[in-house]
């Protein structure tokens, strides 16, 4: 292996948008995220619906069997 090519490992925290906080080892420094696994819907078994500009009603509309 070549000398000094990799970039130097250090510890960091990773900081959810929550307010969870989680301490590992990276070549980044402090990293921020939006959403981690104790507050995604996956995780905690929630269930949301993010309607931006009515794309449910859209697809419902769109799709709505012809009777």
């Amino acid at each position: 292996m070549k000398a000094e090519i990799h970039p130097e490992y250090k510890e960091t925290t990773i900081t959810c948008a929550c307010g969870q906080v989680y301490h590992t080892r990276s070549t980044a420094n402090n990293i921020r995220v939006e959403i981690c696994s104790s507050c995604h819907p996956f995780f905690t078994g929630e269930k949301k619906f993010v309607d931006t500009a009515g794309r449910i009603e859209r697809f419902k509309k769109r799709y709505k069997k012809q009777s």
